[in-house]
């Protein structure tokens, strides 16, 4: 017998679970999905300030997303975003490249409107043809930790969560999954 289950935001109606799962994650559509739904969006994290437990649920919709999303096919963070350099990522990055800090940074960073180091243009000097990092042994803190959907760095930062959800079709995936909970 197949388990079935109803969401909410859908109708009131159960389906089969591959079928609603597909509902949230498609790889053509994604983009578009997460564009409609800004606004639901918005309000869900805003509303998640005042929900609690929400965090523990983040490990396993994090794992399932990575299941059916494959970083590789997408790299849209690093097509469209930059990670901050701190100062230990780049120390170790020069010198895993063989460079001076200062030339790494005056040939690939630039100073933001926050003052964080960022890459001087989009996309990332160190994405390959291929979506594969060139420094990913030594990839910056931030790079490692994206897109933040396994911890509660999620909703402690709203705002940054809500602009992912446009970049990153598991940060979508998981803000689908996270109404279904609630």
């Amino acid at each position: 017998m197949q388990k079935t289950f109803g969401i909410n935001h859908w109708g009131k109606f159960k389906r089969n679970k591959e079928t609603c799962l597909s509902m949230i994650y498609n790889e053509q559509t994604w983009k578009q999905d997460a564009e409609k739904k800004k606004k639901e969006n918005k309000q869900f994290l805003d509303r998640t300030k005042r929900m609690r437990g929400l965090e523990k649920h983040l490990p396993d919709l994090h794992d399932e997303a990575f299941s059916k999303i494959d970083c590789l096919k997408c790299a849209n963070c690093c097509k469209t975003i930059s990670p901050r350099f701190k100062t230990p990522d780049i120390v170790r990055i020069s010198k895993w490249m063989g460079m001076k800090q200062s030339d790494f940074i005056e040939t690939y960073l630039r100073l933001d409107e926050d003052g964080d180091y960022v890459v001087k243009k989009s996309p990332c000097p160190f994405l390959g043809a291929d979506n594969f990092c060139g420094i990913y042994d030594v990839r910056p803190g931030d790079c490692k930790n994206y897109p933040y959907t396994d911890s509660g760095e999620f909703f402690d930062h709203p705002n940054t969560t809500f602009k992912n959800s446009t970049t990153c079709p598991a940060v979508f995936y998981v803000l689908e999954r996270l109404k279904e909970v609630v």
